[in-house]
């Protein structure tokens, strides 16, 4: 393929001081912001600058047992992107909103609202939530298992997604002169009525910039993937390996087909997690250097916790205890992460602590060290193998790790012709090379969705 015939896509994944779990630690962050809106913004401006596509914003609803050891996650997604997009004007702002613990009339206004107030910059990080540390600050039951979830969450997308419809582009009359403010008749209620959700509708807010947000998805389960074929237009993936990333890819795009939809209707990024030096050797030891801020009962509860067995008891420097560990099929969260994390100490004979290490930054996501140049050869290459349609970007450590990748990656990305010198777009979806929803066409899609339900 010659140079510069398709270009990378890129999201922040912007994480309070970094992806890395020791960052905190290291004099550079600043742990003392990760409740600072101001911090935030600088990153968000940063990205900006480097005329990323998105940044997004992970989310929980609870506090996990580990805060003494890491800083909390931050703030809550829709609030702060809504302050970040009065200090930006082009990236887009990803939020993540789950469906198992909101109600879709509550999410659906939330996104028409950031669209509204970012001129059209709304994503939504579609999730289930995992554990029950989530499930406990909702109700007095355990999380509901892995395929109601993904039940349900097809359901309260279908009631959003018929939100967001209900008004017409043009219901605003504005007519000073007679007193219309708006045409009724282009205001529909919804009536929904399904095996979760009740909404009569209408949403009480116009048609957003976009119609829709960008709908983005990030499960790797079966199931997780049949949900993100029919709905998602970007997906939040992660893989170890270019093999594992081609193979996924593959996949993936193949499932689009039974949905009426084309490979090119979804960007597969998966999660890229570089430590970047001037030369190798200065990039090996900033990776030393934060692995050796690790906490070991950290380390350890991450991954007891993934594993769902106590590894507390067993040696640090010997195997994973493989047939002391469920089987996938019976976790209920996490199911695609849990594979790979065994895969990846079986195939790579790793030791807890190795695995510990190895995972310590990127969460099974896709990590190196090395130069610029090196970084920009390795996304390169993913784009080229049809391993990536891009990255989701997630520094080792922040604010330094994204000024490097800004400052240096970025350039060389540029003059190899494989990422935007200037925005083109004002729109997120724009950014993603996908068109605005139009309430025809949208109503179109939803009643050829019904049909081959």
């Amino acid at each position: 393929m010659q140079r510069g015939t398709k270009q990378l896509h890129l999201n922040l994944f912007m994480m309070s001081t970094g992806h890395h779990e020791a960052s905190w630690r290291h004099p550079d962050s600043r742990p003392e912001c990760a409740a600072d809106v101001r911090y935030y913004l600088k990153l968000a401006q940063t990205a900006e600058r480097g005329k990323l596509d998105s940044l997004f914003l992970a989310d929980s609803y609870g506090l996990p047992p580990t805060i003494r050891y890491k800083v909390v996650q931050g703030l809550e997604p829709f609030t702060l992107l809504s302050a970040l997009a009065m200090g930006t004007e082009r990236i887009g702002l990803i939020a993540t909103a789950s469906t198992t613990y909101n109600e879709p009339y509550h999410v659906a206004r939330k996104l028409a609202s950031l669209d509204h107030i970012s001129g059209g910059r709304a994503g939504w990080n579609i999730v289930t939530s995992t554990g029950n540390n989530t499930a406990f600050n909702f109700r007095d039951e355990p999380l509901p298992e892995h395929s109601e979830r993904y039940r349900r969450a097809e359901e309260f997308l279908q009631v959003a997604k018929a939100l967001w419809d209900s008004w017409d582009e043009d219901a605003i009359m504005l007519d000073k002169q007679d007193g219309v403010y708006a045409d009724p008749g282009k205001i529909r209620a919804i009536d929904h009525r399904g095996s979760y959700y009740a909404v009569r509708g209408p949403l009480n807010l116009p048609r957003s910039p976009q119609g829709r947000p960008l709908l983005v998805q990030a499960g790797a389960s079966n199931t997780g993937m049949e949900y993100a074929a029919m709905a998602a237009e970007a997906v939040f993936t992660a893989q170890n390996t270019m093999g594992a990333a081609q193979a996924f890819y593959a996949d993936l795009k193949s499932r689009l087909a039974k949905y009426g939809r084309r490979p090119d209707d979804m960007c597969i990024l998966p999660g890229f997690c570089p430590i970047i030096g001037d030369t190798e050797a200065e990039a090996r030891e900033l990776e030393q250097e934060l692995n050796g801020l690790i906490q070991i009962d950290y380390g350890l509860y991450r991954l007891s916790n993934l594993f769902g067995v106590n590894l507390a008891g067993y040696p640090l420097d010997g195997p994973l205890p493989f047939d002391d560990l469920p089987d996938t099929a019976v976790i209920n969260s996490q199911k695609g992460r849990h594979r790979m994390f065994i895969d990846m100490a079986r195939n790579e004979s790793l030791t807890i602590r190795q695995l510990m290490m190895r995972t310590a930054a990127s969460r099974g996501h896709y990590a190196m060290v090395g130069t610029p140049m090196q970084v920009a050869d390795e996304m390169e290459a993913w784009l080229r193998s049809e391993a990536a349609d891009g990255f989701n970007l997630m520094p080792a450590s922040l604010p330094s790790g994204l000024d490097d990748f800004v400052d240096k990656v970025i350039p060389e990305l540029q003059n190899r012709g494989l990422f935007r010198t200037e925005y083109t777009g004002t729109t997120l979806r724009e950014h993603y090379g996908k068109p605005s929803a139009s309430v025809s066409s949208s109503i179109s899609a939803s009643i050829s969705a019904a049909a081959n339900t």
